[in-house]
């Protein structure tokens, strides 16, 4: 998959900021590829960037339009159709991350022909997965895993491999959703792989390595998300993670889209966890929290951070807002 870049952002019409969390996360990580960002009425998020027509973005040199929204379900509503088309009519090419595909819309498949315009659908893999095996296999491998989803997970797992690099560690990000491929080139969405398959899945995407050589595996949902759990207990089997990383935010009063479910215990999220995970490595276990501070101040910040380790006994960081250093050292 060879997507043509800089890009324009599609917000569409996404009620809040963390709804736009696929764009948020391409830009903060590649700013340089994203020249603007297009929005619909009434849309309530915004990166920041400069709001292009179709047009604009065109003459300003953006080559691909990039759907940065995930919304629920994964659909792409018909109020979003007609800017689409006129993005392919503009010689423009279309990546989205979500469930349906851009392919399987009349009128922009259509246009696509018609134009010449590449559609790229990388929430759906290309390729046929093997069920898991559930072996270990030479090399080291560190999979986020969260107290709920759109949580904070690849984010940590990006400052994770960040700071390794940094320490001229032999690393790589693995990514596991529409965002992450954005962001590095490549990867397996594993929420669209076969239920049977997403264990397989992830060993396909973290093969054998050097013995010193870490994966760092972005994670996905919850264990304890009604919606979301499946997907992320075939991440766990399938990573046969020697180290995990608890994602935590420690503001919200329920779990995401779920209003009657409260967010579970962190000594429970990291008890039930390490269970799940040493089905295929009995080594398995967390070194450490991420906990999210975007809603805090940096005073309560760090007073949330110091309370987290002292509830867990582990290090605890903002990985992205304070670095990463910590969970490092504990490995």
């Amino acid at each position: 998959m060879s997507i043509k870049q800089p890009y324009l952002m599609f917000l569409g019409d996404a009620p809040d900021q963390l709804a736009a969390k696929v764009a948020s996360g391409v830009q903060m990580w590649r700013p340089d590829v994203c020249l603007g960002q297009y929005r619909l009425p009434g849309c309530q998020a915004d990166l920041g960037l400069p709001d292009m027509t179709i047009a604009e973005a065109k003459a300003a040199g953006v080559e691909t339009v990039v759907v940065g929204v995930a919304n629920r379900g994964g659909v792409i509503p018909d109020s979003w159709r007609k800017s689409l088309v006129e993005a392919i009519e503009a010689g423009l090419d279309v990546a989205s991350g979500l469930h349906t595909r851009l392919a399987d819309i009349p009128e922009i498949a259509q246009a696509a022909a018609d134009h010449g315009g590449a559609l790229f659908d990388v929430r759906h893999p290309t390729r046929a997965f093997e069920v898991g095996h559930g072996e270990r296999t030479p090399g080291k491998r560190l999979l986020t895993v969260g107290t709920d989803c759109s949580i904070g997970k690849m984010f940590t797992s990006l400052a994770i491999e960040k700071e390794m690099r940094a320490r001229a560690m032999k690393v790589d990000f693995r990514a596991t959703g529409q965002t992450g491929i954005f962001i590095v080139g490549d990867g397996v969405s594993v929420d669209a792989v076969v239920a049977d398959f997403i264990s397989g899945a992830t060993e396909w995407l973290c093969p054998p390595n050097e013995p010193d050589h870490w994966d760092v595996i972005e994670g996905q949902g919850s264990l304890f998300h009604a919606s979301f759990a499946g997907v992320s207990l075939g991440l766990l089997h399938g990573a046969r993670a020697d180290a995990l990383v608890l994602c935590h935010e420690p503001t919200r009063t329920h779990m995401r889209g779920l209003p009657n479910h409260a967010l579970p215990d962190l000594k429970a999220a990291i008890a039930l966890n390490e269970q799940c995970g040493r089905l295929t490595n009995p080594d398995c276990r967390v070194v450490g929290v991420s906990v999210n501070t975007a809603a805090l101040a940096e005073d309560q910040a760090r007073a949330c951070l110091d309370a987290v380790a002292a509830e867990t006994g582990l290090p605890t960081v903002d990985a992205y807002r304070f670095g990463a250093g910590p969970l490092v050292d504990a490995l």
